[in-house]
């Protein structure tokens, strides 16, 4: 009988290592999330909206004047930097050994939380235009 899927991907974690399950299901649902975030601000950015009329000042003085937007873009954020840094921590397991494979992970988590707060702060601490 022929398979119904193609068997490419990393497979699911076996055993009793429950972190690389959790990052394995995570995976999956920030990407799927990314989906969801990417093709909702690609209509309404770009369909929806006339982006000749989208500068950052109007960005920060217009869109972001809404929570809401604020909330979406924050949360799109933290998907990418998550979704990203994590593939890029598979990579890592995949092809690097030993301590170093360490130094890099936790070299890796740090940049990954900075960038994460550093979007999550201009994001909300844009109050109104820009110079």
């Amino acid at each position: 009988m022929a398979r119904l899927y193609s068997p490419v991907g990393r497979p699911k974690p076996a055993g009793t290592d429950r972190t690389e399950l959790a990052i394995w299901y995570l995976m999956r649902l920030t990407g799927l999330g990314l989906f969801v975030f990417a093709l909702s601000h690609f209509l309404i950015t770009h369909v929806l909206s006339d982006p000749a009329n989208q500068t950052s000042e109007w960005i920060a003085t217009h869109r972001w004047a809404n929570d809401l937007w604020r909330w979406v873009d924050s949360s799109m954020l933290v998907l990418v930097v998550f979704h990203s840094f994590v593939g890029v921590r598979t990579v890592l397991q995949d092809y690097v050994g030993g301590r170093i494979r360490v130094v890099l992970v936790a070299i890796l988590a740090l940049v990954g939380v900075v960038l994460a707060g550093l979007g999550i702060w201009a994001v909300l601490s844009a109050a109104g235009p820009m110079p």
